[in-house]
């Protein structure tokens, strides 16, 4: 009985951890030119805690920036740089996050991403309906670079990876626990 009990205090340690998702920008493609990066970012379901891996080559980089210098493919004033080859970034807050390839005209050709990161929420207990968010807490990114046009960005919780993949729902843990603490 104390390893069941040891196990479901485990369980519940462990679920923030399971909650965190890594994205490799990209996919098997990397960050390169002449991938559509709307289209993969389309894909895909961000939160807080998730982490972008840009996987690259030396003759790229990877630079953090405003919506601004997104838009324009300004590369004067980057929030942060990285080189390397290989770069992990955590999504630590809800919003727009902006990266761009630095290199002369990459970002212009295509190599630019835009990632809407949606807040971390687990589910309300029985009986508690959640609040929906105030007028005008949402914003949309700019549209992506080197297209006139381009979809929506997905609604939020859409997606293969909201609850799916590697996500581990609450509410799986909560009916865990109540199996094991049944068996105690």
């Amino acid at each position: 009985m104390e390893m069941l009990l040891f196990l479901a205090v485990a369980l519940v340690v462990a679920a923030p951890a399971a909650d965190a998702a890594s994205h490799t920008v990209g996919g098997d493609s990397g960050w390169d030119t002449g991938v559509s990066y709307t289209e993969w970012a389309a894909g895909e379901t961000f939160t807080v805690g998730d982490t972008l891996e840009f996987n690259y080559l030396t003759n790229h980089a990877v630079d953090q920036v405003s919506a601004t210098d997104y838009a324009s493919c300004a590369t004067g004033s980057p929030l942060k740089s990285y080189r390397g080859g290989k770069t992990t970034v955590t999504l630590s807050t809800a919003g727009a996050w902006y990266f761009i390839c630095p290199t002369s005209n990459h970002c212009s050709s295509g190599q630019a991403l835009s990632v809407t990161v949606e807040a971390a929420t687990t589910p309300p207990p029985p009986g508690v309906t959640a609040s929906p968010p105030p007028p005008g807490a949402a914003t949309s990114p700019p549209p992506p670079v080197g297209s006139a046009t381009s979809p929506p960005p997905p609604p939020a919780g859409s997606g293969a990876g909201s609850l799916v993949g590697n996500r581990l729902s609450s509410s799986l843990i909560g009916a865990v626990l109540v199996v094991l603490m049944g068996l105690i």
